[in-house]
């Protein structure tokens, strides 16, 4: 019910993940980044718990691959899961269970990992990849693009409704987490939301930082 793509940036050291689906609220349960670590999607007949998993142990230096091998060996219930990973080298891996939904696919190219069920045809993640790879721009651009591609590309074989963008940075939290929980046009409110929030993004990170030095709020009863 999901397709997605994480991905890493060697020049800012961020990584991220973007994520659309029928289902409401798509990137509570399935998307996930963690700063100095990786990111990583756990989808299809989602198991949540996966995600921040997967991310605690590309912390402590284990691989993509060898992270997904341990947990198809040793999980319960993983050939119901979807699973892509990028670690803090770079490296991706992904999985797909027997007992995935529908149409499946998984794509790799340079710093990304894609993957998709219940798709419209099994060329979505790579058509993700692809446009990740062609885009310019700052890591969630780029990320908004691989979304866009693989929507164009036919998407999910019905009407997705919800999506999210996650990113992170330095910082001990996701520096962008963006969601669209239900709306008959998820992609396009993610991409406004993201025009909206990215010329205010460093002055957040400022803000907590270093308030002293932050910009003003520009609210009412602010007195700066």
């Amino acid at each position: 019910m999901t397709f997605s793509i994480a991905a890493g940036c060697s020049k800012t050291g961020q990584f991220g993940v973007v994520v659309t689906s029928s289902s409401i609220c798509v990137a509570s349960r399935c998307a996930f980044v963690r700063s100095g670590a990786g990111a990583a999607l756990s989808q299809n007949i989602t198991d949540p718990a996966l995600g921040p998993l997967m991310l605690e142990q590309c912390a402590g230096g284990t691989s993509a691959v060898q992270i997904l091998d341990k947990l198809r060996s040793s999980r319960d219930h993983i050939q119901y899961r979807q699973l892509a990973l990028i670690d803090k080298t770079y490296a991706t891996a992904s999985f797909t269970g027997e007992q995935a939904l529908g149409v499946t696919g998984e794509a790799s190219g340079q710093h990304c990992v894609a993957v998709g069920n219940l798709l419209d045809n099994d060329q979505v993640p790579t058509a993700m990849v692809k446009a990740f790879e062609a885009a310019t721009g700052s890591l969630a651009d780029r990320l908004l693009e691989a979304l866009d591609a693989g929507q164009e590309q036919g998407g999910e074989a019905g009407p997705v409704q919800s999506a999210g963008l996650l990113v992170a940075s330095d910082a001990s939290w996701p520096v962008i987490d963006l969601r669209v929980d239900w709306s008959d046009t998820p992609l396009a409110d993610l991409r406004d939301l993201w025009q909206r929030y990215e010329p205010q993004l460093l002055d957040y990170q400022t803000r907590a930082d270093d308030p002293r030095v932050a910009p003003a709020y520009g609210v009412p009863g602010d007195p700066a």
